[in-house]
């Protein structure tokens, strides 16, 4: 459906064609809407600056680990191939996944098992004194501890952080086989009936909560700029909203002026904000009032350190697959990303729902479903062959924007993952985001790991929190998941089994903190008894469910783009998962399948009994061979 002037059709038929909108929620563009290819590009490049934040933080956190010190083009290259992989990824499945308006990029879901993983012995970072050299620490516990610089020595720096990432492109790489299994099997759907708020919410919350060091490790480096950071963050994304909603002109011509102003500012607000403060570094050291020497505090401030990075790194660089070289295998690296790849995929299933909710959708069959977490196993070995060191998964960012731009045409988001891909091949410009002063990503830091923290607690909702025995299991997931890895770490010997190849299992298996929490909480949630009202169940699958009868005609939207006649015609595709046919399994039909079959029942038995005389006392019921069996 073409558009040009902004609206796809009058607001009788959006609501005869989007009837699952959120009621007064104005949505501009649907699934299936098409804008101008000129407001695509607009909208488009707007997706890439909502996900820029996030997944900026990633290549900065893996630095540390990688031991990449002042090999500040190894860095820029590095941030080029993860917006790529999330580009790649994003076209994936916009176009053949769940085919919802979802953009994919990097995950905090693998960070903490790569950190758990570069953390064993044989992974650590060699050092050497405090160098003038280098910004990037090369070993996290000292540097998030003193905020001192430390560099490798006795090897080629290019070639040390290139053998760790290639043992994280293997790791990745396998793990992410588990996870197209998972999808396109459809065993997604039965793992869920296990997985419950109680799972969720601490597997989730102890991702933002387990980087807090990494935080202020970079804060630390001159506090007052990430503060500012922080505020600016806070003010651009909170304040201005909610101050608008009071004071906003109360004509229609101001009002639609201020609030696409206004709408400036909540819709980048990380973006504004490294901007500004960026900015404001630039005045400081240009004046002076920023120290010069490095090992004075507030030196990382600057903005002329790393500024070599722009005369070494290449106008054009196209990433491609084994560009580290031939990955390596590990198999504790490899169990510690399947905690991750497990994390991924229950974050992604409640993210398809709420895409769709916003976006006017109904929500996601199984088959969308199952297709979309197998193809976020695809994207996710392509990301490991391409060594971004990172997987994918979906961004609640950009599905929350959609609420702000009333933007959730899937034609956009394709024009976003063409934005990534472009921007990620200029070389210059990935190398541009390596010259940001370390406080101003602290102060990003600090509110994005915060908001993972947040999303995860969020689950509990669903939950009763009056219930002594939920209470319980939340309290002892949080905090054994917390405690059990600071432990190993500061006691890295703790666990000898007498075989080094299963100390490095469960050293990287517990040492990740998502991993204990999700196991924990897991368990006691599924051992200790509780109603499916008091555990959260019953009102997650409501979330999960739509009663409308009206929907089957509607999920035509997720059906593939091309070849649905084949597939129609065909029954064996019936039988296929991840196919738009896909009637469910034979044991598991679903719900309105299984009531089809009741009333059909119903209705013959009560023609039998219409035969029966009513004042009978005796009712003779055959089976299917004649015989009498009551």
């Amino acid at each position: 459906m073409g558009i040009d002037n902004g609206k796809c059709c009058n607001e009788e038929e959006r609501e005869e064609t989007y009837p699952h909108v959120l009621p007064g929620f104005e949505l501009k563009y649907g699934v299936d809407d098409a804008p101008a290819w000129y407001l695509s590009i607009l909208l488009g490049f707007q997706t890439y600056l909502i996900m820029f934040g996030a997944t900026l933080a990633l290549p900065f956190l893996l630095a540390e680990h990688l031991c990449i010190t002042d090999d500040y083009v190894a860095l820029s290259e590095l941030i080029s191939t993860i917006f790529f992989c999330s580009g790649i990824a994003t076209l994936l499945q916009t176009t053949f996944g769940v085919r919802l308006p979802i953009i994919q990029g990097g995950t905090y879901t693998f960070l903490a098992p790569a950190i758990a993983i570069l953390s064993l012995d044989e992974y650590r970072c060699p050092l050497s004194p405090p160098s003038s050299t280098g910004n990037i620490t090369a070993n996290t516990e000292e540097m998030v501890t003193t905020g001192i610089n430390l560099t490798t020595t006795g090897h080629d720096n290019r070639e040390d952080f290139m053998a760790r990432l290639r043992v994280l492109q293997g790791s990745i790489m396998l793990a992410s086989l588990l996870q197209i299994f998972v999808g396109f099997s459809g065993i997604i759907g039965l793992m869920l009936q296990f997985i419950g708020p109680l799972t969720i919410a601490p597997t989730i919350a102890l991702i933002g909560i387990s980087l807090f060091e990494s935080g202020y490790g970079f804060a630390a480096k001159q506090w007052w700029i990430a503060i500012t950071t922080m505020a600016l963050i806070a003010i651009f994304s909170q304040y201005i909203p909610r101050y608008a909603q009071k004071y906003v002109p109360s004509s229609s011509t101001g009002q639609t002026k201020c609030k696409l102003f206004l709408s400036f500012f909540e819709l980048f607000p990380i973006v504004l904000a490294i901007i500004i403060c960026w900015i404001i570094c630039a005045v400081l050291t240009a004046s002076g009032a920023l120290p010069d020497k490095p090992n004075q505090w507030g030196y990382e401030a600057r903005t002329d350190i790393r500024l070599q990075v722009l005369n070494d790194a290449q106008w054009f660089r196209f990433p491609y697959p084994g560009q580290w070289g031939v990955p390596t295998v590990n198999i504790s690296g490899v169990l510690g990303m399947i905690a991750g790849v497990i994390a991924s995929m229950i974050e992604s299933v409640g993210d398809y729902y709420t895409c769709a909710r916003l976006a006017g959708a109904p929500p996601p069959p199984t088959s969308a479903i199952n297709r979309g977490i197998g193809m976020e196993g695809v994207a996710t070995l392509l990301a490991g062959a391409w060594g971004s060191g990172n997987g994918t998964t979906s961004y609640g960012e950009n599905i929350g924007a959609i609420g702000i731009t009333k933007v959730g045409s899937r034609r956009v988001a394709q024009w976003g993952a063409l934005c990534m891909l472009i921007l990620a091949i200029l070389g210059k410009f990935g190398a541009l985001f390596v010259t940001i002063p370390d406080p101003i990503i602290g102060g990003v830091f600090f509110v994005v790991f915060g908001f993972v923290t947040a999303v995860g607690l969020s689950n509990l909702q669903f939950v009763d929190m009056n219930s002594p025995r939920n209470l319980f299991i939340i309290g002892c997931a949080l905090f054994t998941g917390f405690t059990i890895p600071q432990w190993l770490k500061q006691n890295p010997g703790a666990i000898a089994t007498g075989s080094e190849v299963a100390d490095n299992i469960f050293t990287v298996l517990f040492r990740t903190s998502m991993f204990v929490g999700g196991l924990v909480g897991f368990v006691l949630d599924n051992s200790i008894p509780g109603t499916d009202k008091e555990r959260g169940i019953s009102q997650w699958k409501q979330q999960t469910s739509d009663d409308d009868p009206t929907v089957s005609d509607l999920l035509v939207m997720y059906d593939m783009p091309f070849g649905m006649d084949f597939i129609k015609k065909h029954r064996f595709f019936q039988y296929l998962p991840f196919s738009p046919t896909f009637k469910g399994y034979t044991c598991c039909r679903s719900d309105a399948n299984q009531s089809d079959i009741a009333i059909d029942n119903i209705s013959v038995s009560t023609k039998r009994f219409d035969s029966v005389e009513t004042v009978a006392t005796n009712i003779t019921i055959d089976d299917r061979n004649g015989n009498t069996i009551l």
